[in-house]
């Protein structure tokens, strides 16, 4: 008898209705009829598709846990559909040494309970190739806060450090291009974000649409470029956070004509608001890169050119958001709210179920190398999520299991919700509750 059997579901590899059967955590097997199980779930026909895999998150914890931290976050996470979150480096102390990266494995492997990766931060180059040895989800760059001297030997050093299935390098591999790690990158140019800042602060206004006119998508485009030089240059692989203005996938998906091993994402906020938001949210959509004018934004149709929806779900205190525009935090929790947008979008004929499949399941594992997840198949890790199509609603921050109770997509009406998330064979999240469980670390 196995542990679990998951009866009467869709999976969109499927034509008609089938049984997910699994056992010690992993799927053993996809059948018309149900194996006898401990337990077994009727999923009443509804739509399963891999448990989501978000590839960047901040949980702020340590050092900023009133914010967030891994076990309200990865609960949040679980909440929307996830079973897997890979945390950034922005936290106190940053995620840029062995020790500070051990130490957040630490709390993250005591907290989370669906799993997890983290990305590193780079500071100390020769510190770098020490922490590769915990392999990393990335290492992430924040072209934002950098000169471009830095930014050509971070290039270089992490693109010739390579990372065996084993806890040592062997010299051997340095040239495996599968073994070196990944270069993440918050693609905003220093210099230009610091003058137009200047620019606009010189206003003395506190509106927060000003925010936009001081990074704009002008210093998105020059970093994009930067980095796709660089790159190219050192045969680096590299992941876009956050593209935000159709100029910059346009030079992204022109590289890829000519460059491998380059990928891009594009969170919520980028693709379904823009600059007119801020008119009625003010601070609470304030984000970066921020939100961009309407003929600038990247929109559904162009989808097929991205590779990645992350969240980038970004919590803060209401009285860090209610600040002076220009002390505000940036940043926007989005990870209750993806899955029921894109739902939407798909009762409304704009998305298809397979778009949402690859860009929240499939190409994360693909890209992230993640080889037990983002596919319903046996052997895979048994982590789906039990969406039902037919369930409507509006947005509420007060139901959101996250520290951060606010969202500039309040009061949205939606219809398609997550109503199961099953990380490893065990339920995380059963219509809206949230259950205990042990997330793992995912490069062991």
């Amino acid at each position: 008898m196995i542990d679990l059997c998951i009866k009467n579901c869709k999976i969109l590899s499927e034509p008609s209705s089938c049984s997910i059967n699994i056992d010690q955590g992993k799927i053993i097997d996809i059948t018309k009829t149900p194996l006898k199980a401990e337990k077994t779930i009727n999923a009443n026909n509804n739509v399963v598709l891999p448990g989501l895999i978000d590839i960047h998150v901040h949980f702020r914890d340590p050092g900023l846990t009133y914010k967030e931290d891994f076990k309200t976050g990865s609960q949040a996470a679980a909440n929307g559909g996830f079973t897997t979150v890979m945390d950034m480096p922005n936290t106190i102390p940053p995620t840029n040494t062995t020790k500070a990266f051990q130490d957040k494995l630490n709390i993250a492997k005591q907290k989370s309970i669906i799993d997890f990766g983290l990305h590193s931060g780079v500071e100390n180059l020769k510190e770098a190739k020490k922490i590769a040895r915990l392999k990393p989800a990335s290492f992430k760059l924040f072209m934002d806060t950098i000169d471009g001297g830095f930014m050509q030997e971070a290039f270089k050093t992490i693109s010739n450090i390579s990372v065996s299935e084993r806890e040592k390098c062997d010299e051997s591999e340095e040239n495996n291009e599968t073994l070196r790690p990944m270069i993440t990158l918050h693609a905003e140019n220093k210099d230009l974000v610091n003058h137009c800042t200047e620019q606009m602060k010189s206003k003395g206004e506190n509106i927060p649409g000003n925010y936009a006119k001081a990074r704009p998508a002008v210093a998105e485009e020059v970093a994009v470029a930067q980095a796709l030089a660089l790159a190219y240059h050192h045969n680096t692989k590299i992941h876009f956070c956050h593209v935000s203005t159709k100029k910059s996938l346009e030079l992204i998906s022109n590289a890829k004509t000519f460059m491998k091993n380059i990928s891009s994402e594009i969170t919520p906020q980028h693709l379904f608001l823009d600059d007119s938001t801020f008119e009625k949210y003010g601070n609470l959509a304030k984000t970066n890169p921020p939100l961009r004018k309407y003929a600038e934004k990247i929109s559904l149709e162009d989808l097929k050119q991205i590779d990645i929806i992350g969240t980038d779900h970004a919590p803060h205190s209401l009285e860090e958001k209610e600040k002076n525009v220009w002390e505000a935090s940036p940043g926007i929790p989005n990870l209750e709210v993806v899955l029921k947008l894109l739902l939407t979008q798909y009762n409304n004929g704009k998305i298809g179920l397979k778009s949402i499949e690859r860009l929240l399941c499939e190409n994360p594992a693909r890209i992230f190398n993640l080889n037990t997840k983002g596919f319903i198949v046996k052997g895979m890790d048994a982590d789906l999520v039990i969406i039902d199509l037919k369930e409507e609603g509006s947005i509420k921050s007060d139901e959101f299991y996250t520290k951060a109770h606010y969202t500039p997509f309040e009061g949205v009406k939606y219809q398609g919700a997550p109503i199961m998330t099953i990380s490893r064979g065990k339920i995380v999240m059963d219509q809206g509750k949230i259950y205990e469980n042990q997330g793992q670390y995912i490069y062991p």
